[in-house]
């Protein structure tokens, strides 16, 4: 059994990260044969809005659906036991598209919900996997899913940087890591994004001297700051867009299969 090429994206809060993922999206659609399940891991993401899709349920509204079915004794269709209920309402969550699935975790409620709904999210993502050639998975900013295991079995680590020595230097621990855990990625990348003047070169040599393999820099975008502003999906950005043409020149370089 064939399965999916995951890309997963990781990176601190404000690199643009979700736009990367957006694009990555966007340029799998178009480059590449079949559908693309984009996967929404980050319970503040919009990456739904960045691809342009309406969310009409989340991991986590289900989640909670199920347990209040459960403390309520109530009706399961079908005479559905708890998991079959849960299987079912979790396909019928998948937002379909023009040529990309959406699959969102959304903000659950409650103490220790975060890692549940991450559990579900990583159990569907694997299970999917088979259905799919290819997943994009849009993780929460920070590290802490890392350490929940909720990216794993990645064929390409994405790590996105803003311009700065801090975004370089959390992007190095991302990668440390990921080495420490033992988690199962074959390839990790740093992208430096948002480049307004000559730093990426110094950027980008700063993340080398570290360790760091850089797949290349993503110019400012005014672009994208305006699509934002106004709440323009991404996937509508023109082709000559610079960040359009930065992205996919480094994705055409990254050579994936």
């Amino acid at each position: 059994m064939t399965m999916a090429y995951v890309i997963a994206l990781a990176g601190k809060g404000g690199t643009g990260k979700t736009s990367v993922a957006a694009l990555t999206v966007r340029y799998l659609v178009n480059n590449r044969q079949g559908p693309v399940l984009a996967v929404d891991a980050d319970s503040n993401s919009c990456l739904n809005e960045a691809l342009g899709v309406h969310v009409h349920t989340t991991i986590g509204k289900l989640r909670e659906k199920s347990l209040e079915t459960i403390r309520s004794g109530g009706e399961r269709p079908g005479g559905m036991n708890m998991e079959q209920l849960f299987d079912y309402q979790v396909q019928q969550s998948i937002i379909e598209s023009r040529g990309v699935d959406l699959m969102v975790m959304g903000r659950p409620e409650g103490a220790g919900c975060y890692c549940a709904a991450n559990n579900i999210i990583r159990k569907y993502t694997d299970r999917l996997s088979e259905t799919y050639p290819y997943v994009v998975i849009d993780n929460e900013a920070g590290m802490e899913h890392l350490s929940r295991r909720t990216t794993h079995k990645v064929d390409l680590l994405m790590i996105v940087s803003d311009p700065t020595a801090k975004g370089i230097m959390t992007g190095k621990r991302i990668s440390d890591l990921v080495d420490e855990l033992q988690l199962e990625v074959d390839r990790k990348v740093l992208i430096i994004n948002r480049v307004s003047g000559q730093e990426g070169d110094l950027l980008k040599k700063t993340a080398e001297e570290k360790g760091l393999s850089v797949a290349g820099i993503v110019p400012q975008d005014e672009m994208v700051f305006r699509f934002d502003l106004e709440g323009r999906p991404l996937m509508e950005l023109p082709d000559d867009a610079g960040s359009v043409r930065g992205l996919f020149g480094i994705l055409d370089s990254l050579q994936i299969p």
